[in-house]
């Protein structure tokens, strides 16, 4: 008898759940987490050779000395070692510990000096004595060292003011280049939606490793999308000096800048913060405030008004620009304890966290993806909808609701967020609504 042939099965490919999406976009913050990234240089560009593994990245390579705007490219940093030794040969702080050791873009140095002449050059944070702050030089030459007040008060208590310590930076500041990367997924339109990343603070995961990784994930969902009407940019560059640069070099092509957001501090567990464009606070919210609110609508979400301090939003924000670029975290810069410290690690940020960062963000494209201005074909009076099959059972359902509300605001002049927010229901079922009637050609897309 001849063996019986069973068909293979094919397995079933498991939806993510939140918790497998949290995991994922956390292993992506502790990827990114311990690199050296500065505003130049090869920690730099070994983050953006991370990103471009996942996503279709661009980099551009723009030269020290270049004038972008009022600025200019500054020397490239490469820095090799950095200690403070005792004459024992013990090591007080090392770089090789951890980045935020060394001042960034520290000169080189390397003397005998007691510890009351080296304390100008050390960095302490007396308010919390069990952290190790960041702190940076980019464009004054200087040098220095970043300690926790607890190591410092233990060294002084050890070995006094006068004893003499050994204190070395192996660093380099030399002609080379600023890097940032960019991804563009293209839509119908070149009507383009702008999400900025900062990827140049060392050995902080929130701030912002969190960000980096976030906008990695909604880029790659991005791309499995199809039929996209907005063109997708994701800039991936140093802050203040990256998009000033990007600004410098896409100068008459920004009107193409429908919305934006710069998106930092998305892993911690605090509520979300949206910070609005600058138009938007000086007049009406923009599309991409409203769109903002709307998506989270059901968080605790605490709206702000344009301020000209931050990220880059104020560049962006700039009033040459006025760039419809808003602001997204959780728990803005500066007003979490452990901002700008050595706390600022992965115990800080929560895989839900990041999930949730996400899944807003999708819910933020979906708006602006479906957001259309309709005009009801049949105005006059209520079009028999049970003959239609569209006669909801019941009367006070949500989806019969939102095609009464559409089919009314649908005059030409109300978009479907303005009529989400009129009525009070989700995007998602004014949307299928607005499906549903187009199909029984009770809508036209004006």
């Amino acid at each position: 008898m001849p063996a019986t042939i069973y068909p293979l099965r094919t397995p079933v490919k498991r939806e993510k759940t939140p918790e497998d999406v949290g995991a994922s976009l956390y292993r992506c913050v502790s990827a990114l987490y311990p690199l050296h990234r500065c505003i130049t240089g090869e920690g730099l560009r070994a983050t953006l050779q991370i990103i471009g593994q996942k996503i279709p990245l661009k980099i551009h390579e723009v030269p020290t000395g270049t004038e972008v705007l009022d600025w200019i490219i500054p020397k490239e940093w490469e820095i090799r070692e950095a200690w403070i030794a005792r004459e024992d040969g013990t090591r007080i702080v090392d770089l090789a510990d951890s980045p935020l050791h060394v001042v960034q873009y520290s000169t080189p140095v390397h003397a005998w000096m007691t510890l009351r002449r080296l304390r100008p050059n050390l960095h302490t944070l007396p308010k919390q004595p069990n952290l190790v702050p960041y702190r940076t030089s980019y464009y004054d030459e200087a040098w220095g060292f970043c300690l926790s007040e607890r190591v410092l008060d233990r060294l002084a208590a050890e070995v006094g003011e006068d004893e003499e310590l050994e204190v070395h930076i192996d660093s380099s500041l030399y002609d080379g280049s600023l890097t940032y990367g960019e991804c563009v997924i293209p839509g119908k339109t070149d009507d383009e939606v702008l999400f900025s990343a900062h990827a140049c603070h060392p050995a902080l995961a929130n701030d912002n490793a969190s960000s980096l990784a976030v906008a990695l994930a909604l880029a790659r969902h991005l791309e499995k999308r199809t039929n996209l009407r907005y063109t997708y940019r994701f800039l991936f560059a140093p802050g203040t000096i990256g998009a000033v640069t990007w600004l410098a070099r896409n100068r008459r092509g920004v009107d193409r800048i429908k919305h934006g957001l710069v998106l930092a501090n998305l892993g911690d567990a605090g509520d979300f913060t949206y910070k609005m464009t600058r138009r938007g606070t000086l007049d009406a919210p923009l599309a991409v405030d409203r769109a903002v609110s709307w998506s989270l609508r059901e968080t605790n979400l605490d709206v702000r008004p344009f301020e000209p301090s931050g990220y880059d939003e104020r560049q962006f924000g700039s009033p040459g620009f006025d760039l419809p670029v808003g602001r997204l975290t959780r728990t803005p810069h500066g007003e979490y304890p452990e901002y700008h410290t050595s706390g600022d690690n992965l115990d800080l940020v929560q895989p839900k966290a990041l999930a949730e960062s996400l899944e807003a963000l999708i819910r933020f494209v979906d708006i602006l993806e479906g957001d259309t201005v309709y005009q009801n074909t049949q105005p006059f009076g209520e079009p028999m909808l049970g003959r239609r099959g569209l006669h909801a059972s019941s009367e006070g359902s949500e989806s019969r609701r939102a095609l009464l509300w559409v089919l009314n605001l649908s005059d030409g002049e109300h978009s479907l967020l303005s009529i989400a927010e009129r009525c009070g229901l989700s995007f998602t079922a004014v949307r299928a609504a607005a499906d549903r009637l187009l199909k029984e050609r009770l809508l036209e897309a004006v």
